[in-house]
């Protein structure tokens, strides 16, 4: 079933992963960090499904490496767990701050992979193709290029693999070399679609004068709630952080805000914010089995 969210507006769309991606780099507090940890990989794993499990376990391996960094390398901190190495301190702060650093990365990583699954290239043209239309073209097909050359990189060793030529046959120095020619048929493969690309946008005339703009996408009721929703969770969470509820210190000792109704309120906004993609996602999942019972 594809996402429902991703059927709104690409303004919709843009304003969320902005903001979760914004607040998801600055927050450190370790409640509003389970809440944009908790959110972000919960829409992950509805976007993506079993075939995001592997890059989500790289994810936490590297998170867990970074984590644990910190805490070797770091030495500030007043409660000092233990002494390794000629006497260099292993403290809580320092292990307590990797884990947050950790988590933010992780977070920020989900909601990037999640960006390149619903902000399609055409949504980025729509919304910036009348304001930047060459940094909008040149950005899409940037963001694109990825994924196209994971696909195509796929194809080439699949057919590879059929005749016995693919970087898992032969002896060492016969792997590399078939690792080679793939890299090269890519690089060959993205020169070529560069030239094909530069050519039909100049026999199209584009840049010869003024540019139209079209696009398929038009507001509705649904995306002025969902507009809505998402400035009211943000409003809500800036009243509780302006009051100083994701205020939080590591070094030399941990130190949070003081946990009262703003923190409660800040906290309430930023779940009501970060989960409304994904309330949107089930709730439509939910209907979709119910009329389908009903058949």
């Amino acid at each position: 079933m594809e996402d429902a969210f991703a059927a709104y507006h690409p303004a919709v769309g843009f304003l969320f992963f902005l903001g979760a991606i914004i607040t998801g780099m600055f927050f450190s507090h370790p409640l509003f960090l389970a809440i944009s940890l908790f959110s972000s990989l919960l829409y992950y794993l509805l976007l993506r499904g079993r075939k995001g499990l592997k890059f989500l376990g790289g994810m936490v391996l590297l998170w867990a490496a970074m984590a644990a960094l910190n805490a070797v390398l770091v030495q500030e901190g007043d409660t000092v767990l233990f002494t390794y190495w000629g006497g260099r301190v292993f403290t809580r702060e320092a292990l307590l701050y990797g884990i947050c650093a950790g988590s933010i990365f992780l977070s920020v990583m989900l909601w990037f992979s999640c960006y390149n699954v619903v902000m399609t290239s055409d949504k980025f043209i729509c919304l910036f193709g009348r304001l930047i239309p060459s940094l909008s073209l040149l950005l899409s097909m940037i963001l694109r290029l990825i994924p196209n050359f994971e696909n195509k990189a796929k194809t080439i060793m699949g057919a590879r693999r059929c005749i016995g030529m693919s970087p898992d046959n032969g002896e060492k120095r016969e792997r590399l070399r078939h690792s080679a020619d793939i890299l090269s048929v890519l690089t060959s493969w993205a020169l070529e679609g560069a030239v094909v690309t530069a050519d039909s946008m100049k026999s199209r005339g584009y840049g010869s004068g003024e540019r139209s703009n079209f696009n398929i996408f038009r507001r509705s009721s649904r995306d002025t709630v969902a507009a809505g929703v998402l400035l009211g969770g943000l409003a809500l969470l800036l009243v509780g952080v302006s009051h100083g509820a994701a205020r939080a210190e590591f070094y030399p000792r941990i130190t949070l805000g003081e946990w009262n109704g703003y923190t409660l309120l800040g906290a309430l906004g930023y779940a009501v914010f970060l989960l409304t993609p994904s309330a949107i996602h089930i709730g439509e999942d939910v209907t979709w089995r119910i009329l389908r019972s009903r058949i």
